[in-house]
């Protein structure tokens, strides 16, 4: 018996429910966090404005955006079970698991015992998880047990790649995490943020809402994308090369990941603004060919398939650019996106009903019982 919809595969085109928080797409390129444009938030906003924007509900003033970074700076301490934890997972795993297994860890030794505690648990997770990740990977790599407290920088981005590499950031290279984590703090409705509502939606803890979403965003339909961009592009020497193995991919038939959106047309708006600091990075650091094989990457896609580069694909120069090992890219993301996960989890408590969508069934028509000795 078959029961057809009319919602598209993946429910595309179709609204789950109703946010505040974010438009995405609503002209075709357009993105908006609170009411506020991404173009103006990413040139002019440091990525801790925008995340008390989403967590608290508005851009905060001088004090209270200090008092903010005081806050967050007074929380970087892993508690010892966690480093133990930490240690103990090899350098062969995959960093999102990492940061999975982290923010699980974190839900048993601190757990959120009542919803009142959300922000507070959500601000020491938005100030632990750089620390996570920095903290197994040095030791897990280097053998390194990093003291996550000596780093007076104030910025999560700034204070995430003095962990990484034990110096201090360029100040191009700590304007250039402010605008990555804003890019992705949030971005509506997306798999990873409706796996953390649904969770949200059965009155689960901050924890295990968080730890849904890593989960989700682990798939490489949804993160993953700036990795395989890398991946992809670093073996090329000059655009020409560049250009040559891309076009033997697509008529492969190959998947170019970076490329598309399932919800903007025309355009995403985040590629040109990480794109320009790609620009001044390669410059910066006296990059030869990387930025001309990615925009030559990107002039073939519009060319040949009229695809235009998401937020991943340059993302992927950018932070090569700075140093940061490929294998960390998407964990990047899970820094910034954990605000949007968590001001999610905040709307969907505040007005909640258990998520409960219904299913078109496809299966066989009714059947008659058959005794297990007449089966076969």
């Amino acid at each position: 018996m078959s029961c057809p919809s009319s919602a598209g595969a993946g429910l595309r085109g179709q609204s789950a429910g109703s946010t505040a928080l974010c438009t995405v797409g609503k002209t075709g390129t357009g993105l908006t966090y609170r009411g506020y444009d991404i173009t103006d938030l990413a040139n002019h906003a440091q990525f801790e404005e925008v995340a008390h924007l989403l967590l608290i509900g508005h851009l905060p003033t001088q004090r209270e955006l200090d008092n903010f970074k005081a806050r967050l700076m007074d929380l970087r301490s892993l508690p010892p079970a966690l480093t133990e934890v930490l240690e103990r997972i090899p350098a062969t795993a995959h960093p999102m698991d990492v940061l999975r297994t982290g923010c699980s860890m974190l839900g048993n030794i601190e757990p959120e015992q009542e919803f009142a505690q959300q922000l507070a648990s959500a601000e020491r997770m938005l100030a632990l998880f750089p620390a996570i990740m920095a903290y197994w990977y040095r030791f897990s790599h280097h053998g390194v047990r990093v003291d996550t407290q000596q780093y007076d920088e104030d910025s999560i981005g700034g204070y995430f790649l003095a962990m990484l590499s034990d110096q201090a950031p360029s100040e191009l290279f700590k304007q250039v995490m402010h605008c990555s984590l804003i890019l992705y703090a949030e971005h509506e409705f997306n798999a990873s943020t409706f796996t953390a509502r649904v969770c949200a939606s059965t009155l689960s803890d901050l924890h295990s809402c968080i730890t849904a979403a890593i989960g989700s965003l682990r798939g490489p339909l949804h993160g993953g994308a700036n990795e395989a961009a890398m991946a992809m592009i670093e073996p090329w020497t000059t655009a020409e090369q560049a250009e040559q193995h891309l076009l033997r991919m697509l008529a492969e038939k190959q998947t170019i990941m970076g490329f598309g959106h399932a919800i903007y047309r025309e355009c995403d708006p985040r590629n040109a603004l990480i794109k320009q600091w790609a620009k001044r990075l390669s410059e910066q650091v006296g990059d030869s060919h990387l930025y001309a094989v990615s925009e030559r990457v990107e002039a073939v896609m519009q060319r040949e398939k009229n695809l235009f580069c998401n937020a991943d694909f340059f993302h992927a120069s950018a932070y090569h650019f700075m140093g940061i090992p490929t294998k960390l890219f998407t964990p990047i993301f899970v820094l910034s996106r954990l605000t949007g996960w968590a001001a999610h989890v905040f709307e969907q408590r505040a007005n909640n009903r258990i998520i409960r969508p219904s299913a078109d069934y496809i299966g066989p028509e009714p059947q008659d019982w058959v005794p297990i000795d007449q089966r076969g």
